[in-house]
Parts: structure tokens; sequence; C-alpha cells
């Protein structure tokens, strides 16, 4: 089994759906996820969008990253420019440290349709991007 955590800033929208995509790809996968700064809540329209795509994020919590500094990963992925650029570093092992960066939908501004449809192209490029790491390197 794979150990996997990723990371954002918030830890309540992008990496939220990187982990709700890869679990589904995966029920043998362990995956967590975590922020530099986590929130400690969910991102509504994040849980939504999931929902649309039939993967149930709701359960997720937001935690710090502090919680896993010490624990061994296979891969440790962040997901946004921030998180990537304050990553503490981990005392525990770390085989593969991966950055795959994805625009932050929490911060767009417009009407509710651009809102929602920028959600939306944000989740299924987190998809598509997971998916492909999933079948190149963590599919046993």
């Amino acid at each position: 089994m794979k150990n996997i955590l990723i990371i954002c800033t918030g830890n309540s929208c992008r990496s939220q759906m990187a982990h709700g995509f890869l679990q589904s790809f995966d029920r043998q996968l362990n995956v967590c996820s975590a922020g530099t700064e986590a929130s400690g809540k969910l991102n509504e329209k994040a849980v939504m969008v999931m929902k649309e795509a039939g993967i149930d994020i709701s359960h997720h919590t937001s935690d710090s990253v502090d919680k896993y500094l010490t624990k061994e990963w296979d891969y440790v992925i962040t997901v946004c420019g921030g998180a990537n650029e304050t990553c503490p570093a981990f005392m525990g092992k770390v085989k593969n440290r991966l950055h795959i960066g994805f625009d932050d939908p929490s911060h767009v501004t417009g009407s509710d349709e651009f809102i929602w449809s920028e959600y939306r192209r944000v989740r299924d490029e987190i998809k598509e991007a997971f998916h492909k790491l999933y079948i190149k390197e963590l599919k046993d």
C-alpha cells in the first residue's frame, strides 16, 4: 500500500478534490490531505462539484500538515504554489516529492455561472492530472 499526502495552503478545496479522486481510483491507496495553513473546513463548492462527479468528500477533514510531519510517505504532493513554497521539512521519510499546481477556484470573482465553471474546470484538471499520476506511478 502506498502512502500519499496531498498538501495545499487551506486544505479546503484543491487538495481535497485530489484526495477524493485518488481514493476513488484505488481504495488500496492510503491518501491524506493537509494544509500549510489549514482552514479547518471544506469549501462547499468543492464538495458540490465533487458530488457532481460522483465522489463524496463531505466527510473529509481540513487538517494541518503538522499532523503528518513525522510519518513516512511514498509521495508528498503539493497542489498550489503557496504550499510548494512553504512546504515544511518532513522529519519522517518522503520517497517522492512532487508539485502539480492548479488555479484556486475559491479566489475567482464574477457571475455565479462563471465561478461554478471555474470550480468544474479545476476539478476536471485535477482528475486528469491525478489519473495520469496514478496510471504512471501509483498503480500496482
